[in-house]
């Protein structure tokens, strides 16, 4: 009677070393090749450029279709300048924040937003649980809830990482959404900060926007509004 010999078809030691080597080396070269960081960043930047172009398209109906636009909350004392001159900030003038003032850090107290001087600007900002409302008690401080049939948007868009690192010195690396409006020509100007590769170097959005600033992203009817610095 023969015997048959059965052999072990399994790996070796040294055969499934290869394996995990091959693994984990293919395993960094997805991770380069992708770079989920950078992944998360464009993603948010994405989402950046669709809230600001669905501000920009609600404003648009907002002013069109209302007799006397209110730009700054109840009145336009808060826009930038006054009715004759739009060119330099006035005491009661504000840079609006989608940052709100009860966040860790609280009120932003930098007292140069826009190279202003002294306390001129000051900043626009409301509570965390206002910030997204559709009135002028929201972070964007226009009525749109006051147009025939309601606001066109259900929420304020905010900053998707929505932060100021220091409210004493803010400065144009602060992730958050700025507004500011004209007294004079009621028109507006919203911006925030790209933070990707992608959109900052590879094709620079910011840079291509139209507006003054390459160090912000802007929309409005009016791009220069705020102005060339760094430090809002």
């Amino acid at each position: 009677m023969n015997k048959k010999t059965v052999k072990n078809q399994g790996f070796t030691l040294l055969e499934l070393l290869i394996v995990i080597a091959i693994i984990a080396i293919l395993s960094v070269i997805l991770v380069l090749v992708l770079d989920p960081a950078e992944t998360l960043k464009k993603s948010r930047d994405s989402q950046r450029m669709s809230d600001l172009a669905t501000m920009k398209t609600a404003l648009g109906l907002y002013s069109t279709s209302t007799i006397s636009p209110l730009m700054g909350g109840a009145t336009n004392t808060a826009c930038k300048g006054s009715v004759s001159a739009d060119t330099a900030y006035a005491a009661s003038d504000k840079v609006f924040y989608s940052y709100p003032n009860n966040a860790p850090g609280g009120t932003v107290s930098d007292a140069t937003l826009d190279a202003g001087t002294s306390s001129v600007p000051a900043a626009g900002q409301v509570t965390n649980a206002n910030l997204a409302l559709t009135t002028n008690a929201g972070w964007l401080p226009v009525n749109l809830s006051g147009l025939p049939g309601g606001s066109p948007i259900s929420n304020l868009p905010i900053d998707p990482v929505n932060t100021i690192a220091t409210v004493s010195a803010v400065a144009s690396t602060d992730l958050v959404y700025r507004y500011v409006c004209s007294e004079k020509t009621l028109k507006y100007e919203i911006a925030a900060r790209l933070e990707s590769a992608a959109y900052t170097v590879d094709d620079n959005k910011m840079a291509k926007d139209g507006g003054n600033n390459s160090e912000y992203y802007e929309v409005g009817t009016d791009l220069t509004l705020l102005g060339t610095g760094t430090d809002f």
